[in-house]
């Protein structure tokens, strides 16, 4: 059980708080304890980190006006209430209002325990949408997302931001794997549209009749979701595999757009996966609705271009996953961060996020080398792979940049520390880090 997530027990009667209390704590769980709604209160804000267990009749404010003022601040908050005998029509009443369960007295404790299981299990699935899509709207977290320091990365950034405050349909193309769905989007959480609604519609997932009226309706009474189009009323709608649509679904979404007229109500942001050579996304949609869609273009770049982000990549995915499994993240060595420059990465960033946790996974059991990996994933590389011809200069920068960087991490900005591990003066080591643009503050 996480320590974040709580039970407060809410009893005028001293002894029964005692005992929830203590039941629940040999359960696992971190439990506190009021006297009082009131006091309660107090402490149990909107996003508070876990459930309630309160009794229904207390003196002052009792445990139904208790619900109805935590369900008028967080109606997602899972209360149980416990009743007294003949208290069951108020337990229902309180059910309706919004509490998740209830406990007659006397009451079995291993059905206190099940129910605070399946009652903090809600709570966290609840407080882990909240914080997702927190993160999903704030433009300043997902445009740290896009990490990178190469000017392929630098200039995708200016052009979200570009774009993120224009009101024109977008086209984002790119490779797979190439981060498009999270540039979709900080483009709209970087605009003004960012407090409405963001929809997203896989259409490849659709057969032509399904897509069609997932996007424009009619809603069946068993349905229960809107049209995309109209859950999206105001916001911005994302389309991924746009070339997946028949020429029914793009004469029907052309009409849409069009009669929208200028600026457009919904925004439609339009992703498209094609990457064969001669074949692309103009070939497959009907000019009219291409231009309609690629009125502002975003082009995401393939990880090859990307240069010494290779290996800052590598090294952030690498770190997740050690604390995921517990274990030391792999060293690289100068032939493996030269392999990973090489690497064509036809998989691009989501091929390098999973041979980080293959990595992770063969230092673990103490077997196994990048370099294997690679040859694993990419049957005719050789020992030492030449791709795009870079000069040496260019390697050699970017594996110093990535062992300032990672022994900054490891050691959490202590200088001396990274001094000594690799044996650098203090003149030179703040020289490479404001060459590399590393900055101390990032690692406290």
């Amino acid at each position: 059980m996480p320590a974040a997530m709580k039970i407060a027990i809410v009893d005028d009667e001293k002894d029964m708080r005692q005992s929830i209390s203590q039941w629940l704590a040999l359960s696992g769980y971190d439990t506190e304890a009021f006297a009082s709604a009131e006091d309660a209160l107090k402490s149990l804000g909107p996003d508070y980190p876990g459930i309630v267990v309160t009794d229904v009749r207390m003196p002052g404010m009792d445990g139904m006006q208790f619900l109805k003022k935590l369900m008028g601040a967080d109606s997602s908050l899972p209360v149980i209430m416990i009743t007294g005998h003949g208290d069951v029509p108020m337990a229902v009443e309180a059910m309706r209002i919004g509490a998740f369960d209830f406990l007659e007295k006397p009451f079995n404790p291993d059905r206190m325990t099940e129910l605070a299981k399946k009652a903090t299990n809600a709570r966290r699935m609840t407080l882990d949408a909240r914080a997702l899509r927190k993160d999903l709207s704030d433009g300043g977290q997902l445009m740290k997302k896009l990490i990178g320091t190469s000017g392929a990365m630098e200039r995708l950034r200016e052009d979200i931001l570009d774009l993120g405050q224009a009101d024109g349909h977008v086209l984002i193309e790119g490779e797979t794997g190439t981060g498009k769905t999270l540039v979709a989007h900080a483009l709209h959480a970087v605009g003004a549209r960012a407090g409405r609604k963001f929809v997203s519609v896989a259409c490849a997932a659709f057969d032509d009749e399904g897509l069609i009226k997932r996007l424009f309706g009619p809603v069946q009474p068993e349905d229960a979701r809107l049209p995309a189009f109209e859950e999206a009323r105001g916001g911005t709608l994302v389309l991924e595999d746009i070339e997946a649509l028949s020429e029914a679904a793009q004469a029907k979404l052309l009409t849409h757009i069009n009669a929208e007229g200028t600026p457009p109500e919904t925004r439609v942001v339009a992703i498209s996966n094609m990457q064969d050579e001669g074949h692309t996304c103009e070939d497959a949609l009907r000019s009219d609705l291409f231009y309609r869609l690629a009125s502002l273009r975003i082009t995401v770049p393939p990880l090859r271009q990307r240069g010494e982000d290779i290996l800052t990549l590598f090294t952030r995915f690498a770190e997740q996953f050690s604390e995921d499994y517990g274990c030391d993240a792999p060293q690289v060595s100068a032939q493996e961060a030269t392999q990973l420059l090489q690497a064509p990465w036809p998989g691009n960033v989501r091929q390098l996020f999973n041979v980080a946790e293959r990595a992770v996974l063969q230092a673990r059991r103490g077997s196994g080398t990048i370099t294997s990996l690679l040859m694993s994933d990419h049957q005719d590389m050789q020992p030492v792979m030449t791709t795009e011809g870079k000069p040496l200069k260019e390697y050699v920068e970017a594996f110093e940049r990535m062992l300032i960087d990672n022994t900054m991490r490891r050691h959490k900005g202590s200088i001396a520390a990274v001094m000594d591990e690799l044996c650098l003066p203090r003149r030179t080591l703040n020289e490479k880090m404001a060459k590399y643009n590393l900055q101390r503050s990032d690692y406290l």
